[in-house]
């Protein structure tokens, strides 16, 4: 495809692609292992889930402040920081290992202060794919990122049970390599990603967090997308937890309910293949729908046949069609932020969306315990529809054209003070 030549020639996103990729690829192995060794350390299943927990508290904790920094500073330095810690952390975890002397009270640490370095990397990166890309670009590189984030879901786990079966170390040092192999292609990017320089009164973290959230709020836009996409999240992963647990009480071995997240993970690389082709065809507000009501279908099999092939199949359709919804739409949305208000709008919106997921395991556990199996996903279905009509309704969302259309209208208008409005 001439999008995916086109994004080959450009050194910067690949050099961040690269980097970005090969650590992603060693946090997913290091994810997998904490509970793991939680576990063996203890024997407790609430340090197992803590292990873990930690990491994503550390994460929405800093998302917010994050999209400050990338707005204020140079996202280089910001990425690069928190890379070189990432090696600093995995690597003292390793050493202990390798000493004898890992512990409970490290291994939390390195959690939580590890999701603080996804934290605050998140903004700056999403900053700096905006720079390093142009707008007609975008699309094919947000979908390269996802395609990223299945290849590590695809053999992140598989690579960390194998490494951590040699030694128990071993993946937290494998981790370190990948996170020095994004701070060196980190420093191999060429553009200027220093922030924009700020004119007028001295900026306050409070003051530049909520110029953040009102501007996400106050574009009707911003704000039904995020509405949108935070039910969403909880739902759908809520319903699919359903559909996994039920597995589970059937007695389905570990390794067919492994090869529904390896079905899973095939799917969502070939959807992020084919979105370009897609995004390009289609126009982005059209597409916005039809994934939100792609789910629908799928309840029916869900709820009658509690089986690893119909789970892995609901699964492979959803993110065969998944990608090229997300890139498509989030392409547009970061065209038209403000480039001084990319990092700060990305951390709200990011956080809004992560801030409920903590809830959809509870709400499947209980739905599942409640209604049983049947009942617990025609119940999320109608809730994942009922959401689905958020931008069904939407006229801000479904007037979004082809992206070719939008983008010849943001070059009119002009990318520095984009009226959303007047785009859509």
């Amino acid at each position: 495809m001439s999008s995916y030549r086109s994004l080959a020639r450009n050194r910067d996103f690949t050099a961040l692609w690269i980097g970005q990729t090969a650590s992603t690829l060693g946090s997913r192995m290091s994810m997998f292992v904490f509970p793991l060794l939680a576990f063996a350390l203890t024997g407790s299943a609430f340090m197992a889930a803590l292990a873990e927990a930690l990491h994503l508290l550390g994460m929405a904790a800093t998302l917010l402040p994050a999209g400050v920094l990338a707005d204020r500073l140079d996202r280089r330095r910001v990425m690069r920081l928190a890379s070189g810690t990432g090696v600093a952390l995995y690597a003292s975890l390793a050493l202990a290992g390798i000493l004898g002397q890992l512990g409970m009270v490290h291994l939390l640490g390195v959690s939580l202060v590890t999701g603080v370095c996804a934290g605050a990397f998140a903004p700056a990166e999403t900053s700096a794919v905006r720079t390093v890309v142009s707008t007609e670009e975008l699309p094919t590189a947000l979908a390269q990122n996802q395609a990223r984030e299945h290849v590590a879901g695809l053999i992140g786990a598989p690579l960390g049970g194998a490494l951590y079966a040699v030694a128990r170390w071993l993946p937290f040092a494998a981790d370190a390599v990948t996170y020095a192999i994004s701070w060196v292609m980190l420093g191999r990017i060429r553009t200027d990603l220093s922030a924009i320089p700020h004119v007028g009164d001295p900026r306050r973290l409070r003051t530049d967090l909520a110029t953040g959230a009102r501007f996400v709020l106050g574009q009707p836009f911003f704000r039904t997308l995020l509405c949108w996409s935070a039910l969403t999240n909880l739902l759908v992963n809520a319903l699919f937890f359903v559909a996994v647990l039920r597995l589970i009480q059937d007695g389905v071995d570990p390794v067919h309910l492994g090869l529904v997240e390896t079905v899973a993970g095939a799917a969502g690389i070939l959807g992020a293949i084919a979105a370009p082709w897609i995004i390009d065809r289609f126009a982005t507000g059209a597409l916005t729908v039809v994934i939100a009501w792609s789910f629908l279908p799928l309840l029916i099999p869900l709820a009658l046949w509690n089986s690893p092939v119909v789970v892995a199949s609901a699964l492979a359709i959803v993110l065969l069609l998944n990608p090229a919804g997300n890139a498509g739409i989030g392409a547009y949305r970061l065209a038209v932020t403000p480039p001084d208000l990319v990092g700060r709008v990305q951390s709200f919106s990011q956080f809004a969306s992560m801030a409920a997921m903590p809830l959809a395991p509870v709400l499947g556990g209980a739905a599942l315990t409640v209604l049983g199996g049947t009942r617990a996903v025609l119940a999320f279905g109608l809730l994942v529809a009922a959401t689905a009509l958020i931008p069904t309704l939407s006229h801000t969302i479904r007037a979004v054209p082809r992206p070719a259309v939008w983008r010849a209208a943001l070059e009119e208008i002009g990318d520095d003070a984009t009226p959303v409005a007047a785009v859509a």
